[in-house]
């Protein structure tokens, strides 16, 4: 088996975990009754990557190669995830919020910084091997997506998006991934030459600030961020509250929320194989100023769509997350890869996932579910339309703020 097709398989079954809940947790949530914490379970996703993927990078840099790390934080999520399905298997509709949220935190803490170990090991194996990882990660990533798809249609078309199960089919995969783990390439780990503060306890990546580019680079991740959790929390309950409104009840739209929603990581499939041409064209810069304005678009199009006659601003929507998701994450994890020095890179990967799924991502689960609530009536209604807007105003302010402050000299344009 050739390296590209270990790393697809591993990068297939990453995000396939993922998609088996992340996007319609928040209807099986509404269903027994703790649609007001919604924005709670996402911002914990945010919450855990403040420290486990800066953590656990550390300890793949230094201790354990990051491939092994990986499938050990894989085995904990996945046992976590399964107990969360079994609870609610036992307790349907009577599920007590802090057992599934007690359990589903548990169960992410090991997650999230798998995403970043997956960038490490397959970053590692590349540069072993004398691949270019602009040029050929993004076909290679691009089968996460297609894995993130297959569970999300899998979830829709089984009706699992309603209930537990789509906490089982995640725990599984998880295991899955667990035993496929050690067929992955090793990755080397780095004995410290010096004993310093920042050494022992894994703040090295944190130097990284010294560079301007960089500094401004993670401020701007964890305002991105905000971006990131909002339609993942909030689309598939928005678009499925349209079945009470008898014109939209039976369209296509309300009928499989998630497999509207999947038309997203259908153009972020696409969207991965612009990148080696964007990148080394365009630089970090216009590459993240063009994903800014895409999340403009994305709410935009949300606010004034709907499943009927308006269908067609979901599909635009869905398609622009495409790039406004690839633009700023994948290459922003090229982006760090190429510029923190080889021995901090497991580490710098974590910092990335600590501003950008951690900080922002907390901050804007919160934030979205708090202007949610302030914009919900006494009778349950939800002024969404209004929320859709402010959201994309937040992001036109981040897109021109961006514009202004992000100024690199000309050799730190291109990655």
């Amino acid at each position: 088996m050739t390296l590209k097709i270990r790393l697809a398989i591993m990068n297939f079954l990453q995000f396939a975990v993922w998609g088996s809940y992340l996007t319609c947790m928040g209807i099986y949530l509404s269903r027994v009754g703790m649609g007001s914490h919604i924005g709670a379970f996402y911002a914990m996703q945010g919450i855990v990557s403040i420290f486990m993927p800066p953590v656990m990078g550390f300890i793949a840099d230094r201790w354990i190669p990051a491939q092994r790390l990986f499938g050990y934080c894989h085995i904990v999520a996945g046992f976590f995830m399964l107990m969360l399905g079994w609870y609610g298997y036992i307790y349907g509709h009577q599920v007590e919020f802090s057992i599934l949220y007690g359990l589903f935190s548990m169960s992410i803490a090991f997650y999230m910084p798998t995403l970043s170990l997956s960038y490490s090991t397959a970053y590692s194996a590349m540069h072993q091997a004398g691949m270019d990882t602009v040029k050929e990660f993004p076909a290679i990533r691009m089968f996460g997506t297609v894995g993130f798809i297959a569970t999300m249609w899998l979830v829709d078309f089984l009706d699992y998006e309603q209930n537990y199960y789509q906490f089982i089919v995640s725990g599984v995969l998880s295991l899955l991934l667990f035993f496929y783990s050690f067929l992955l390439p090793s990755c080397p780990i780095v004995k410290l030459k010096k004993k310093s503060f920042s050494s022992i306890f894994g703040l090295e990546a944190f130097t990284l600030f010294r560079q301007r580019k960089m500094a401004i680079f993670f401020i701007f991740s964890i305002f991105i961020g905000v971006c990131l959790h909002i339609t993942n929390a909030f689309a598939t309950p928005y678009i499925s509250h349209f079945q009470n409104i008898p014109e939209y009840a039976e369209s296509f739209g309300v009928k499989y929320p998630v497999l509207l929603y999947s038309i997203s990581q259908v153009s972020e499939t696409f969207c991965i194989l612009l990148i080696p041409f964007f990148m080394p064209r365009y630089g970090i810069k216009n590459v993240m100023l063009i994903a800014i304005f895409a999340w403009v678009l994305r709410f935009a199009f949300l606010g004034a769509g709907n499943p009927g006659n308006g269908i067609w601003l979901f599909i635009l929507s869905m398609i622009i997350y495409g790039v406004a998701f690839d633009f700023f994450n994948i290459s922003g994890s090229l982006f760090v890869n190429n510029s923190a020095p080889a021995e901090l890179r497991s580490s710098a990967q974590g910092l990335f996932i600590l501003m950008n799924n951690g900080l922002g991502a907390t901050i804007g689960s919160l934030a979205a579910q708090t202007l949610v609530n302030n914009y919900t009536t006494a009778d349950g209604h939800i002024e969404w339309t209004t929320c859709w807007y402010l959201f994309a105003a937040y992001a036109l302010v981040i897109a021109i703020a961006f514009a202004l402050i992000f100024r690199p000299k000309k050799k730190d344009l291109k990655v």
